[in-house]
């Protein structure tokens, strides 16, 4: 595989981050005192810089309510609020008044309902980076210490629970898609399911983490999710907890085609798809006559993966630029020479559910023209997360930049287009798809520019073949494409209906 270098997000957070590790001993000592750990911390990564005239008169206002509700009005946790606000206030990808981020903060304390005098200063500062980043966009969050160290988890690719990619929708957990072969793939569990009961205890009023909190256990344990589907009545699921080791790349030959399958962008992504192109060639005697990516229902992960993965099929060329506020934000990735598919036929396979890392692969191999890519238009998740540790615990997941498309077009609250539109027709009187985007999340960062999304055709999914277990038409219609031999000749055989 060829070589990648960090992006200066990275290594910035790597930085941070083995600060962080390296002061995790308790918060000790008064405000005052240069030794405390706080102290230390803040002095070493800049915590101590002044405020502009009108952001201290702010952060003021904050003071004041954080006192009139502590227990403890002087407690370094004033510090920590201030230093997550100025990283905030200079870091997040467009600049925000800081009279909207202080109110947001006190709104969050008081809609806690503390008690005067007596409430942990603790509570109180995480009421309010919850409130503060909440008020931003739907990808920018306060991660208290057990939910800083549950993102290691995630990228790691392996984890206890039940198998599901989620998110919030409603006030309720959206089942964004199963895991395969994980306790919620076995159960039946489907993208676009809601979760409204954990154990007969309701979900709304719970953040998303607490929720995945809720639903992670000791493997072997049982847990009953209240689930709601559109179409039927609400309904009880019973699952029993696993070990979840995710298996971000899996692989087989379907007939002469080579299908690889990568659900997520984890660390483990690279070598997957190295064994993956060993063991098809191994197991076809030779090269393929095609391959089939298929990145549906894959939320994203990590950049550094997406570039991998881009850069595998191409020779040269950008694969995606992030943009933020200022160059410590903004980069440029760019292919290197090697192609490990040796320029074989390529279709990509992508979804309402393909987000994030899957559209900057999509969206170069598109451009490129290295592959056709065929589904539905994708999620449109084009921003760019950075997490910056804060001193002690815990962290800010900050949306700090937006990935563009080598064609010069952000990817946020757009999405890719596919080449070719596979589309089902729905019969009269059945209710329509519930497909939200990017773009219907409240508080999502808008389209940059208005520039139309196309696809070059449409043709419906019931002309082609079913494939395997699951009656996978849409890959019965990417590898028709493949084994036809060019655009022209497949929209003939499946009955492209029109130009979109």
């Amino acid at each position: 595989m060829k070589g990648w270098k960090g992006s200066p997000q990275s290594i910035l957070v790597g930085i941070a981050m083995l600060l962080s590790l390296a002061l995790l001993p308790s918060i000790s000592g008064c405000v005052g005192d240069p030794q405390s750990p706080l102290s230390r911390v803040l002095r070493v990564v800049g915590g101590g810089d002044q405020l502009p005239e009108n952001a201290a008169l702010e952060f003021e206002r904050f003071s004041q309510v954080f006192k009139k509700y502590s227990i403890d009005p002087e407690d370094e946790n004033l510090d920590y609020f201030g230093f997550a606000f100025k990283r905030l206030r200079t870091s997040y990808v467009h600049e925000v008044p800081d009279s909207e981020l202080i109110d947001a903060a006190i709104k969050g304390i008081e809609d806690s309902k503390p008690a005067i005098g007596a409430t942990q200063s603790e509570a109180l500062v995480e009421a309010a980076l919850d409130a503060m980043t909440a008020s931003l966009d739907p990808h920018t969050a306060y991660m208290n210490r057990d939910e800083f160290r549950e993102s290691f988890v995630q990228t790691k690719g392996e984890f206890g629970g039940l198998g599901i990619e989620v998110t919030m929708q409603d006030g309720f957990v959206k089942v964004v898609s199963p895991i395969e072969d994980t306790p919620a793939s076995r159960s039946g569990l489907q993208p676009g399911d809601l979760i409204t009961h954990v154990d007969q205890d309701p979900i709304q009023g719970k953040t998303l983490a607490q929720a995945v909190q809720k639903m992670r256990g000791k493997p072997g344990t049982d847990i009953d999710l209240k689930i709601r589907r559109q179409g039927v009545d609400d309904f009880n699921v019973t699952l029993t907890r696993a070990v979840i080791t995710v298996r971000a790349v899996r692989w087989r030959m379907e007939g002469d085609i080579g299908y690889v399958r990568v659900s997520r962008f984890s660390e483990r992504m690279e070598g997957g798809v190295i064994s993956a192109f060993a063991a098809l060639r191994a197991a076809y005697g030779g090269e393929p006559k095609g391959i089939v990516l298929d990145l549906r229902n894959n939320p994203g992960g990590l950049l550094n993966q997406s570039v991998i993965l881009s850069d595998t099929f191409l020779n040269a060329g950008e694969i995606v630029s992030v943009r933020g506020r200022n160059f410590q934000t903004s980069s440029v990735f760019t292919a290197e020479m090697g192609d490990l598919a040796n320029g074989l036929p390529m279709v990509v396979l992508i979804n309402g559910g393909s987000a994030s890392a899957s559209e900057i692969v999509a969206s170069a191999l598109k451009f490129h023209k290295r592959a056709t890519i065929m589904g539905t238009q994708s999620f449109g998740k084009g921003s760019v997360q950075t997490i910056i540790p804060l001193p002690i615990d815990g962290a800010l997941k900050l949306t700090t930049a937006l990935y563009y498309g080598p064609d010069g077009h952000t990817l946020q609250a757009r999405g890719v287009a596919p080449d070719v539109i596979l589309f089902k027709k729905v019969a009269e009187g059945d209710p329509k798809p519930d497909i939200r985007k990017e773009a219907d999340l409240p508080g999502a960062l808008p389209a940059v520019d208005e520039t139309e999304l196309t696809g070059q055709s449409a043709v419906p999914v019931t002309s082609c073949e079913e494939i395997g277990e699951a009656k996978d038409r849409e890959l019965g219609c990417a590898l028709a494409f493949l084994h036809a031999g060019s655009t022209a000749k497949f929209l003939a055989q499946h009955g492209s209906l029109k130009s979109m």
